[in-house]
């Protein structure tokens, strides 16, 4: 029979006796804490070394395991620090040692017992308060001191104190702002909440049909995002927190989705629902991913929703803000079609300047999803000079067929994805010399860093610490003068402030000058809704309410320049926000395949320390130079069940909390 640890709360006399010749018998490291409850109970904490060890299930490198018999130990060696056991264990037992960032607990001294001796804290205790011995000696002991004491590996009883412990790490989680969000930071981090580690465990089992059908639970959009998507999930994973560099790289979160995407059966489609109609119509002002979003789950609850677009074309900057190279035509109009089926009326070519007309229509409530399609001036001389040209209006007019010359030498003013694409487009229009001219430094660019690299690929330059000064037109061409910068203190957005360094001007000779230095919404006058600054206009950031009755808005024209991702979150919210205001429950959220419970399938996987990020193979540069074809190619099913089997599993730590704790 397996010995198991007493600790005699009656005897204990809270001298820490213990936590001194644990911490000599292990280097320094001391397993055993002794906590003060109400400045009179004195509980030594110590593993349970559980039959059914949580900890042991999560550890995804197989650092946590059996020995001995019922002993629960850390390989140091194979600890990579996730902190899975920390945040799991219903005892709060195991610590992530600052120093080694590795965790650490107790394993009841097992080198001591394979030399015969017990536990270094049993001899210690001067008041005999611990004992090692089989179960059944020491239960028969602990009988008559019911609540006064504790047997490591014997079942957790409702009161005493194990219940007390199991209270305190149950208090301790409640005092994280968001548990669920400590635990899962990838789903945390995803403005719509999709749940990856769902859709990535499925991709790793090789069911990616249902791992899109997961992905279409939050979004309508799962083809795009897995182009385009800015992945702040990618930026929370646990990964990056490891303290073995080979795996700190991030799981390709977009790159699996995209592969999901691409693996589409209809799966996702047997359990759709379209609600019976309410006879309530809602307008929406915009079809850009925010727009199309709230449409799309507005018109699955059996409201009667109109699509009103400025543009001859549906998808707002999805469609004529992301070149082809990046998001090819064919797959937004494929998920736009998808959407319309559901029953929605489009009105292209149609830009709405007062909403008097569309209650007069009869319309219930209208959404303002009109995005932020005005570029944002430079503010300096010349600059209306011919060959300068505003990147949305650049990007827009190659979108819609126009023809575009920018000669051989093109400038680009700004620093985020729209001057990367821009500067990308020049190059493939025929430019022998692109330039990106930005006044702070690479790490401050709010570009996407895949994007500046591929741009950097293709042999575009970047000029950092540099910022436009003067433009002057002369023979056809275009005189830029700039000035160095420095970096000084941080402005609004935590960025450091660029400061001019005086007598730096030089000026340089381009054919072509594209301005990407922002943009912001354009709201007509006539609809008469407050603004704030920056022209955005104002809501209640719960509801999405403007200062209008029955008029919501969302997406840029609220958040100024964002991402799709951003924009879709905003027209969820939109979405729910006018069903309550139209009567109905604002509940958008389906289940489109049924919830398994997740199985613990890493441990015991050797390979999982041995992979490596996949990153998405692209098109050869040959074969890109002059050409508009999709860079970035996908993940083959082998590549992408690899990638998918990196995961940590952090979710298995929320499913195992909810058993031991709730």
């Amino acid at each position: 029979m397996n010995k198991v640890l007493y600790i005699d709360l009656n005897r204990c006399i809270y001298c820490r006796s213990c936590e001194v010749a644990c911490e000599r018998e292990h280097d320094g490291q001391s397993f055993m804490s002794v906590l003060l409850l109400d400045e009179k109970q004195p509980i030594p904490l110590k593993c349970h070394h559980c039959e059914d060890a949580p900890c042991v299930k999560v550890c995804p490198l197989g650092a946590l395991c059996y020995i001995g018999g019922n002993i629960v130990s850390i390989d140091a060696a194979k600890c990579a620090g996730c902190q899975l056991c920390v945040l799991v264990c219903p005892f709060g037992v195991p610590q992530l040692d600052p120093l080694s960032n590795t965790a650490i607990k107790c394993d009841l001294c097992y080198d001591r017992q394979k030399e015969g001796r017990r536990p270094a804290c049993v001899i210690t205790c001067p008041a005999r308060a611990l004992a090692y011995d089989e179960l059944n000696v020491l239960m028969e002991r602990a009988k008559d001191k019911p609540g006064k004491a504790i047997i490591e590996g014997t079942e957790i009883k409702d009161s005493g104190p194990d219940a007390i412990l199991m209270n305190q790490a149950t208090e301790k989680r409640q005092k994280v702002a968001d548990w669920e969000a400590n635990i899962v930071p990838c789903s945390h981090a995803c403005p719509a909440e999709i749940d990856i580690p769902r859709y990535v465990r499925l991709i790793a089992q090789g069911r990616p049909s249902e791992a899109l059908a997961v992905i279409r639970e939050k979004v309508p959009f799962p083809g795009v995002l897995g182009r385009i998507c800015i992945h702040p999930c990618e930026t929370a994973c646990r990964h990056s927190q490891l303290n073995k560099p080979e795996l700190t790289d991030p799981i390709s979160i977009k790159a699996l989705k995209r592969f999901a995407a691409t693996h589409d059966d209809g799966t996702w489609r047997q359990r759709e629902k379209v609600l019976p109609a309410t006879g309530k119509r809602v307008a929406i002002l915009g079809s850009g991913p925010c727009g199309l979003t709230a449409a799309f789950y507005l018109a699955k609850l059996g409201h009667t929703v109109s699509i009103f677009e400025a543009l001859p074309e549906l998808g707002g900057m999805m469609r004529v803000g992301i070149p082809e190279y990046r998001l090819p035509s064919r797959i937004l109009q494929a998920e736009i079609e998808r959407i319309l089926d559901v029953g929605i009326e489009v009105k292209v070519n149609t830009r709405v300047e007062s909403f008097d007309e569309l209650f007069e229509q009869k319309y219930s409530a209208i959404f303002v999803a009109v995005g932020a399609h005005q570029g944002i001036r430079m503010g300096i001389e010349g600059e209306d000079s011919p060959g300068v040209i505003e990147c949305v209006d650049f990007l827009r007019r190659m979108a819609l067929g126009e023809a575009v010359r920018v000669g051989n030498k093109v400038a680009v003013i700004g620093g985020g994805n729209a001057a990367i694409d821009s500067a990308r487009t020049a190059l493939r229009l025929g430019a022998s010399e692109v330039t990106i001219l930005y006044r702070r430094t690479q790490a401050e660019m709010p570009a996407s860093p895949e994007e500046i690299n591929e741009a950097i690929h293709e042999g575009i330059k970047i000029l950092f610490l540099v910022a436009p000064n003067k433009i002057t037109s002369r023979n056809a061409k275009i005189e830029l003068e700039c000035m160095r910068m420095e970096l000084g203190e941080p402005d609004a957005s935590g960025r450091r402030r660029p400061v001019p360094l005086p007598g730096s001007e030089f000026t340089t000779e381009f054919d072509t000058v594209i301005a990407a230095i922002g943009q912001s919404p354009q709201v007509p006058p006539g609809f008469g809704v407050e603004l704030a600054k920056g022209n955005v206009v104002q809501v209640d950031p719960e509801t999405s309410a403007t200062s209008r009755q029955g008029v919501f808005a969302g997406g840029d024209a609220v958040t100024g320049p964002s991402s799709v991702i951003e924009a879709i979150a905003q027209g969820r919210k939109a979405a729910s926000s006018i069903d309550k205001y139209l009567g109905g429950t604002g509940i958008i959220d389906e289940q489109l395949i049924p919830y398994e419970e997740p199985m613990v399938w890493l441990r015991g996987d050797e390979r999982f320390v041995s992979r490596r990020r996949a990153h998405p193979p692209c098109l050869p540069m040959e074969e890109r130079a002059r050409s508009f074809s999709e860079v970035e190619l996908g993940l083959d099913e082998k590549v992408a069940a690899n990638e998918a089997r990196r995961c940590l599993r952090c979710d298995l730590v929320l499913h195992l909390s909810h058993q031991y704790l709730l």
